[in-house]
């Protein structure tokens, strides 16, 4: 679903869980990445939020992140509102969702990537979710912007 490429609105790209402290704050990690490795900081909006926000990112989130360069220390989940995901091309979700996905409407590519919680996993569990989460993220981005 990429309509808006041939225009000058950004496509929009939400990642959505429960408490936006695991798997959604994975997938915005690798996908702001990939959005500045192909050079679409203009072209690309991402967001993330949770229907529940948890009062900090998962510990061995964190911990797995920063093995693989990314400093989560510092975000805050948040939650996501009903009209942000109404404006969004493509919104993951991560198997978890409270959401109502039908309320979001026909125009959202909704993709329900029915992921494990890494929440309480050991720390080699959580990295199978994150190398995972990447190679979705990745695939997600050539859906609109071939790698080069």
């Amino acid at each position: 679903m990429s309509s808006n490429t041939a225009t000058d609105d950004p496509i929009r790209i939400a990642f959505v869980c429960v408490q936006n402290a695991g798997r959604s704050q994975l997938s915005t990690a690798f996908a702001e990445r990939e959005r500045d490795r192909r050079g679409l900081e203009d072209r690309v909006e991402i967001r993330t939020g949770g229907t529940h926000p948890a009062d900090h990112v998962h510990d061995e989130v964190v911990e797995v992140m920063d093995e693989a360069g990314f400093d989560l220390a510092d975000r805050t989940p948040r939650e996501i509102s009903l009209a942000e995901l109404r404006s969004c091309d493509y919104v993951a979700t991560m198997g978890c969702s409270t959401l109502d996905v039908g309320e979001v409407g026909d125009d959202v590519d909704i993709r329900d990537w029915a992921l494990d919680d890494p929440d309480g996993q050991d720390l080699d569990r959580v990295r199978e979710i994150r190398d995972e989460i990447e190679r979705r993220v990745v695939a997600l981005f050539d859906e609109f912007s071939p790698s080069e």
